[in-house]
């Protein structure tokens, strides 16, 4: 989020709100323009390193829905810009929202890098297991 803002080239941008259909232009590879209003903007546009940051120009309320392959909710795996709330629904999906923000920054993972994460882990545990058994016993044989 540091230095000059790098446009990202988007596509099947639809506008929807109390319109039908809701006009709107593009302008440049990165610019939408509409009427003042209440709207929700749908577009697509590339992703890499599960990695979602957007800067704005004032105050929105921003959703981000995460299909069921992927979460948010391990705080050592994710990573979320401050004033979110996650939500996980009931069709496995993770909703992160913020409510007044100018910056969204959000990292996410996959099931596999948690199941990872859980493997290291458990690696962990049974050599501290096995280093810590055998200092136990001869501290118990001493006292």
């Amino acid at each position: 989020m540091m230095g000059e803002r790098i446009p990202q080239k988007v596509g099947n941008i639809e506008v929807t709100g109390n319109c039908s259909p809701c006009e709107f232009n593009v302008s440049g590879i990165s610019s939408i323009t509409f009427a003042r209003g209440n709207y929700t903007i749908l577009y697509t546009a590339p992703m890499r390193d599960y990695h979602l940051q957007a800067a704005f120009d004032s105050l929105y309320r921003v959703n981000v829905t995460l299909p069921q392959d992927f979460d948010a909710r391990n705080p050592l795996l994710a990573g979320i810009s401050s004033g979110a709330v996650i939500i996980g629904e009931y069709d496995n999906t993770t909703t992160v929202m913020w409510n007044r923000t100018m910056s969204v920054d959000l990292r996410f993972y996959d099931n596999n890098r948690e199941a990872l994460l859980y493997m290291f882990g458990n690696f962990w545990v049974v050599i501290a297991i096995v280093l810590l058994v055998p200092f136990l016993i001869t501290v118990r044989r001493k006292g």
